[in-house]
């Protein structure tokens, strides 16, 4: 799985030093990438062509997004990881800062949210950013504090910053997908540092519990014809999740579809463009319901492909993360990691009904140019980390 490169250092006379390159991490990113492409052409050439009189609309858009990422990728692989260490403060502040940068002028909105910014003709969400920023800035902070992280003290002072980074996103952005991304990301970097494991299995089922009451507050709710009025559209979502028939119309709509498009699919599918939900029955079919389509057209087979794929990424990040150099490069990479993890499974489990509806995008598949560009960065990020590890470490 490893593969080497040899670095000559110094003159004539001096010994090789053999350093590390994943290179199944980075040719798994580029087959997800191509992959990933192949699918928005294929769920969303029918809508592209309907809104933009152009089938390849979509793929255009994303392929220059793409492009531009791996550029970056690339120039960020050659960086070393240490320099973020630098910056951790001011890119938390200017990610911080760059949420509410879509309530000026430069904001625009796009299916009903305002989420992204224009930057020299460029989109950009401030979401993606500060998901960047967290990492980096909590990986000096729990360096920083050392010890210190062992105590509850330590434990909250940890909390603030993603915590902060995590309601900016939510009230201002409303996009509380990248709020709860944001905050499982700072957990996961925060438990593997800590020694300590049993407050976080405590906090976990606070979590669990505090989550089945407010469902069953709001089903409770939903039986009071005199309470219903006061669910707000998170509400309504989650009463859709339950019973997705009873709001066939409304909220349980896209859920629906989805849910047809995978049944549908059988076990190798209908075959590459042969998907019928894409046809205008599954909104924004090239989104988050992406998942939905390539089960549609390559069946259980494709999606069980697909999975493994994302667990060999997943993999080779764990890998890179247990023999990094030093703690920083290590939660570097455990951030990244987390973040990859936490976006797949939510995405799977929204497009499988295991979680309520909302909008979370699949690495590397979904359409979105900000989402693909910076995942694109924190792969080059992993990679530099890697590149610092000796075989002889190994």
């Amino acid at each position: 799985m490893a593969a080497r490169f040899r670095t000559i250092q110094g003159g004539r006379g001096q010994s090789n030093n053999e350093t590390y390159f994943d290179y199944s991490l980075l040719f798994t990113v580029l087959f997800l990438l191509g992959f990933g492409l192949m699918m928005i052409y294929s769920s969303s050439s029918y809508k592209a062509n309907l809104d933009y009189n152009d089938s390849a609309y979509f793929l255009k858009k994303q392929l220059t997004a793409a492009l531009l990422g791996i550029v970056a990728m690339v120039v960020v692989s050659h960086i070393p990881y240490h320099f973020w260490e630098k910056l951790a403060l001011p890119a938390y502040v200017v990610s911080a800062a760059m949420i509410p940068l879509v309530l000026t002028p430069l904001g625009y909105s796009s299916h009903g949210a305002r989420r992204w910014i224009k930057v020299l003709g460029f989109s950009l969400q401030p979401a993606e950013v500060a998901k960047l920023g967290m990492v980096i800035f909590l990986a000096y902070l729990v360096c920083k504090m050392g010890k210190q992280i062992r105590t509850m003290k330590g434990l909250i002072i940890l909390m603030i910053p993603p915590g902060i980074i995590g309601v900016m996103v939510w009230k201002i952005t409303q996009n509380m997908s990248s709020a709860i991304i944001i905050l499982g990301i700072a957990m996961l970097m925060i438990f593997v540092a800590s020694p300590d494991y049993k407050r976080f299995v405590i906090m976990a089922v606070l979590g669990c519990a505090a989550a089945a009451l407010i469902v069953f507050a709001i089903v409770q709710m939903a039986n009071s014809q005199d309470m219903t009025e006061n669910l707000n559209f998170r509400g309504l979502r989650i009463l859709a999740w339950l019973d997705p028939e009873a709001y066939a119309d409304d909220k349980g709509f896209q859920t629906l579809q989805a849910l047809y498009a995978i049944g549908s699919g059988g076990i190798f599918g209908k075959g590459l463009g042969e998907s019928v939900q894409k046809l205008g029955f599954l909104p924004e079919a090239q989104n988050d319901m992406i998942f939905s389509i390539i089960c549609e057209e390559l069946g259980l087979f494709g999606a069980v492909a697909l999975i493994l794929l994302f667990m060999l990424l997943i993999w080779r990040c764990m890998i890179i993360a247990n023999n990094a150099p030093d703690l920083f490069g290590a939660l570097l990479v455990v951030g990244v990691m987390g973040h990859l993890a936490i976006q797949v499974i939510l995405n799977i489990a929204v497009c499988t009904k295991v979680i309520p509806n909302t909008g979370i995008s699949l690495p590397f598949i979904s359409y979105g140019g900000s989402s693909v560009m910076f995942l694109l960065i924190e792969i080059g990020i992993v990679l530099n980390v890697g590149r610092s590890i000796r075989l002889k470490d190994l």
